[in-house]
């Protein structure tokens, strides 16, 4: 278990193998299991670009050659920040390969969020575009490397002076290479223990608790088995096979599109990824069309351009199935609107990085996905709403959230301060939200602790 960690106790991992949620595979592995199986089914798409199973496989096996001859160490952190494009699946899976602990993170953050996820994980490199939306992330990778001297190793889409191809070193030291030179001949087999952690997974500011003390991140530990089971179980929830297509239109990096069951579930579903810039309606109809997509996850601001845009009639939607909702509170008139207008069935999502994931279900009523964000994924899930004094409120009372699971982490990393307030003495993380819960059992979520209190 990497240091800084807080991992579940011997006897409580036991319980989750024996009820069935740990099945004790790593993700790099259950990949490799899907290109065997399924070695010419499309596994990404971007643009006109397509992989299969076998591509994708075989790109995450030579990367992860590649990162060990640069440098990269088992154990290592690797900030990996790069947009909705197939080297983001290719890096987190190849740095993970490599033995390493990827920190999969939005290209939206700027050098006080990188800088500060450098020094708390001491990342020994960082991946990401040379350039994206105009903003130069090389020249802010050689910035932050100058604070942080550990980081030592930055690889780009292009080079550092954003032309393909190129390295060298930056005023600051550290060493850059283009995504290019990490081709390497595959390496040999690693072993993994399912219960290491298979990457960091930064928190969300809308979620983030009370407990926390500033605006930047947190670290959420989260282990192989944790998020297979994670992205396996909401996968199955709702029907997710083969033959599905996921529309990845939200970020990448985000814990709502990379597996509830997003990327990491229909991948290890045998399904098909399709990646695209960003979630406006022109781009993500024309997509639907084409790759005849399936499944997608949205905000509600996206789920209401699209409920506006649909009236031009352009394109043929007929192929989703389902689209989720989650990232911030759905309104029920918006939420009413979404099945009849795009033909699919809704499903409303709450998740947190740090392993709380309730859903609402294919079969609930309307009034349940409507007015819900459902039941949370897995039976092993405990729920508990309290007053400020930890005391269980009644059923339909609003209340703290607290909740223990095989999916919740036991500790930020390297936060023992936040951790001593975010724990209770029998591991219920208190997620600092407000919620209620309906005589059936279904969660409602509405609002924050320190949003009531400010």
């Amino acid at each position: 278990m990497l240091r800084g960690c807080t991992p579940h106790l011997p006897e409580t991992i036991g319980r989750y193998y024996d009820r069935g949620y740990y099945r004790g595979a790593a993700l790099p592995q259950l990949l490799a299991e899907q290109a065997r199986a399924h070695a010419t089914r499309t596994a990404l798409v971007h643009g006109a670009r397509r992989l299969t199973y076998r591509e994708l496989n075989r790109s995450v096996d030579r990367m992860a050659a590649g990162l060990t001859l640069r440098g990269v160490r088992a154990g290592d952190r690797v900030i990996v920040q790069l947009p909705n494009v197939p080297e983001f699946v290719i890096a987190v899976y190849a740095v993970m390969r490599a033995g390493a602990v990827p920190v999969p993170t939005s290209t939206s953050l700027r050098a006080e969020e990188i800088g500060h996820l450098a020094h708390v994980t001491e990342a020994a490199a960082y991946m990401g575009p040379t350039e994206h939306r105009g903003f130069d992330h090389a020249k802010m990778a050689s910035a932050v490397s100058d604070d942080h001297p550990r980081l030592r190793l930055a690889f780009t889409l292009d080079g550092p002076d954003g032309t393909h191809g190129g390295f060298g070193t930056a005023p600051s030291g550290c060493l850059f290479f283009p995504f290019g030179s990490l081709d390497a001949p595959r390496g040999p087999d690693r072993t993994y223990d399912p219960n290491d952690v298979a990457f960091l997974l930064p928190t969300d500011a809308t979620t983030t608790g009370p407990a926390a003390t500033s605006t930047l991140p947190d670290l959420v530990p989260r282990t192989h088995n944790d998020y297979a089971y994670q992205a396996r179980a909401a996968g199955e929830l709702i029907g997710l096979g083969p033959e599905d297509v996921y529309l990845a239109a939200l970020p990448a990096a985000a814990n709502f599109t990379f597996g509830c069951p997003g990327i990491v579930g229909t991948l290890t579903a045998g399904g098909t990824v399709v990646l695209i810039d960003e979630p406006g309606p022109a781009d993500a109809f024309r997509v639907i069309e084409t790759e005849k997509v399936t499944v997608t996850s949205l905000g509600p601001a996206d789920a209401r351009q699209w409920l506006e845009a649909l009236p031009d009639g352009q394109y043929d939607l007929s192929s989703l199935r389902l689209v989720q909702i989650g990232g911030a509170p759905l309104p029920a008139d918006l939420a009413a609107r979404v099945q009849p207008a795009l033909g699919c069935r809704l499903q409303q999502v709450f998740g947190m990085a740090e392993g709380l994931l309730s859903l609402t279900r294919p079969t609930d009523t309307d009034d349940v996905v409507h007015l819900t964000q459902g039941r949370p994924l897995s039976p092993g899930d405990e729920i508990r709403i309290t007053d400020p004094n930890g005391d269980d409120v009644p059923t339909g009372t609003p209340g703290q959230l607290w909740t223990r699971g095989p999916c919740i982490l036991r500790g930020y990393y390297k936060a023992p301060e936040r951790n001593a307030r975010a724990f209770t003495p029998d591991g219920y993380l208190q997620t600092g939200q407000i919620a209620h819960l309906t005589k059936d059992g279904d969660l409602v979520i509405e609002g924050r602790v320190y949003d009531r209190e400010a």
